[in-house]
């Protein structure tokens, strides 16, 4: 029986369909259909693969990594660390904020939606791409990292010049993944409240990014998340 791909942005799909049709992927998927049976599953499926539909591969300029979507009611859509529009930005969200207006002067928002970093070429992406209401990392471990992980290389071998930024020892352990020959990369702690005064505060590296961008000709990224 052939596969069905998932319904994701043309560019990622030619450049990830080997990983739609592998054998991991297809023990991933009954996962996810018998956790829908018993359980809720955040985000809604036209959503988990949205960070990929917002940026195309051919686009990406940044990528930030996140860990899992947000597991409470209404948070996550699909983005690492974004919310939708009127739900109230989580404690990491608001710390980068805070870092955001101490770097570049932005004023802090009340929204807590990235949409528009990731239509300037941010590719918002968490490690694993679903997760049990209430129950955060519940599905780490099921091959939604594998396959992250293999978008990683992806960007890695297919792209020059991204941006990495990886905040936190998880983010940090996917530098393996990229060639730093042709990428740059930008280590800090997690913006969590439980460590972001341990480096997170201060790192600037949201102008340090725009500076990079410019230096190598790219256009640099509008920060501020209000449209």
């Amino acid at each position: 029986m052939a596969y069905q791909a998932p319904n994701i942005e043309e560019s990622w799909q030619l450049a990830l369909q080997d990983e739609f049709s592998a054998s991991y992927f297809k023990v991933l998927r009954q996962f996810l259909k018998d956790e829908k049976q018993n359980h809720t599953i955040y985000p809604a499926g036209s959503r988990i693969f949205a960070a990929f539909n917002f940026t195309p591969l051919t686009a990406v300029k940044v990528v930030i990594l996140g860990q899992d979507p947000y597991h409470g009611r209404g948070q996550a859509h699909g983005l690492c660390f974004s919310v939708p529009e009127g739900v109230k930005p989580p404690p990491s969200l608001v710390n980068i904020y805070k870092e955001l207006h101490s770097d570049l002067g932005i004023p802090i928002p009340a929204t807590g939606n990235l949409e528009k970093w990731t239509k300037q070429g941010v590719l918002l992406l968490n490690a694993t791409l679903t997760v049990r209401a209430g129950d955060a990392g519940s599905h780490q471990g099921k091959g939604w990292e594998i396959f992250t992980d293999q978008v990683i290389r992806t960007i890695s071998d297919l792209r020059a010049g991204v941006v990495f930024l990886l905040c936190g020892n998880y983010a940090q352990a996917k530098e393996s993944l990229i060639d730093r020959s042709k990428h740059f990369l930008l280590k800090a702690p997690h913006p969590s409240p439980f460590s972001a005064n341990r480096g997170f505060f201060g790192c600037r590296h949201f102008s340090k990014t725009n500076e990079i961008l410019k230096e190598i000709g790219f256009d640099e990224i509008d920060w501020n998340p209000v449209v």
